[in-house]
């Protein structure tokens, strides 16, 4: 029995998030670029017939795109439709999505409702998906940031501070990058812009906006990625608990972070930062590193974040900002300071 497929909206999508199976029919590289997190890409068109049905709509008008297009999948409606039906599982249930919600999610809604699976169709596609996060990220959220000169174990006091009850988004393990020059020693390959910003809607999605939020601080870029502008905007106006113990404490941290990857990868990192730190101290870095003399090596580059960090915070207005100094290393002793001053912080 056909049944015919419903249009639904983004909220409506995001609701049945983890109960319906949600299928991207756009192509592999669309995907690839940034999609719904929990999406399948199921495609119907390869990257290179896609833009071949683009030029024949564009040269011959939309009914000689479409019998192209039937030329192309018609051969493979079998091998989707089998994805398809795998796909929706015990509720026979399906949301589907292309770039707009146009033909080529139709077309899908149509080939497997006539199979009995019930298919909503995203109403305005990935597109229509994207303007909403978008505007959904600049919303004011009650949000408190972490920060704290390099070393100060800022991530594990965000993970000491999840386990205890509290919302937290850590950006840095979102961007698969630590922020630094060093930052992308040991890390998977970083996602897009793009798909960062989704998956960073979709985290924010799961949380009560009535309760607080901890997030890390960080510049505006985290490696490659760019914080979207509305939600950096909001970081930068939120208050700050500001982690500053001194180097000494730091350095055995760092040491245990990196002292683990090769001697060459750490140099090519100091390079990537030797104008910043000065030729003279790039050297004197690198000299050390050759020597295995790590200590040495990162109390150099720490005096150059930490200058940078502090200038950071100058700009800030000073009330904004709420600091925690001493030498303990230990993150839970350290998320409950923390918990301590925010209980203080009145955020809205």
């Amino acid at each position: 029995m056909s049944i015919f497929p419903v249009k639904i909206g983004v909220e409506e999508l995001t609701g049945l998030s983890g109960t319906v199976p949600l299928i991207d029919v756009r192509t592999p590289s669309e995907y690839l670029r940034g999609h719904i997190p929990g999406a399948v890409n199921i495609p119907l068109f390869s990257d290179n017939e896609r833009a071949v049905v683009g030029t024949i709509y564009k040269q011959n008008g939309q009914i000689e795109a479409i019998i192209k297009g039937f030329d192309i999948a018609g051969p493979r409606m079998s091998e989707l439709l089998k994805e398809g039906i795998q796909k929706a599982g015990w509720n026979n249930r399906l949301m589907i999505h292309c770039w707009r919600g146009g033909k080529r999610s139709e077309s899908m809604a149509w080939l497997f409702s006539n199979a009995g699976i019930e298919c909503m169709i995203l109403e305005g596609g990935y597109k229509a998906y994207r303007n909403h996060i978008l505007s959904e990220l600049g919303k004011q959220r009650k949000m408190i940031v972490l920060g704290g000169l390099t070393g100060s174990g800022k991530t594990a006091i965000l993970a000491e501070l999840r386990s205890m009850g509290e919302q937290v988004i850590d950006l840095e393990a979102l961007a698969n990058h630590k922020g630094s020059a060093f930052g992308a020693l040991g890390q998977e390959d970083q996602p897009s812009s793009e798909h960062f910003s989704n998956m960073l809607f979709t985290l924010l999605n799961r949380y009560d906006p009535d309760r607080r939020l901890f997030i890390e601080d960080e510049s505006h870029r985290i490696g490659h990625i760019h914080i979207p502008d509305n939600f950096f905007d909001q970081m930068h106006r939120a208050e700050v608990i500001a982690l500053m113990p001194d180097i000494k404490t730091r350095i055995p941290r760092l040491r245990e972070d990196y002292g683990l990857f090769p001697a060459d990868s750490l140099i090519e990192s100091v390079e990537r930062i030797s104008r910043k730190l000065g030729g003279d101290n790039a050297s004197k870095a690198i000299a050390a590193i050759r020597d295995n003399d790590l200590d040495t090596a990162i109390e150099i580059v720490l005096n150059y974040y930490d200058k940078a960090y502090r200038y950071g915070l100058s700009r800030r207005p000073s009330s904004a900002v709420r600091y925690i100094t001493g030498p303990a290393d230990d993150p839970r002793k350290n998320a409950v300071k923390v918990l301590s001053i925010a209980d203080d912080i009145t955020v809205s």
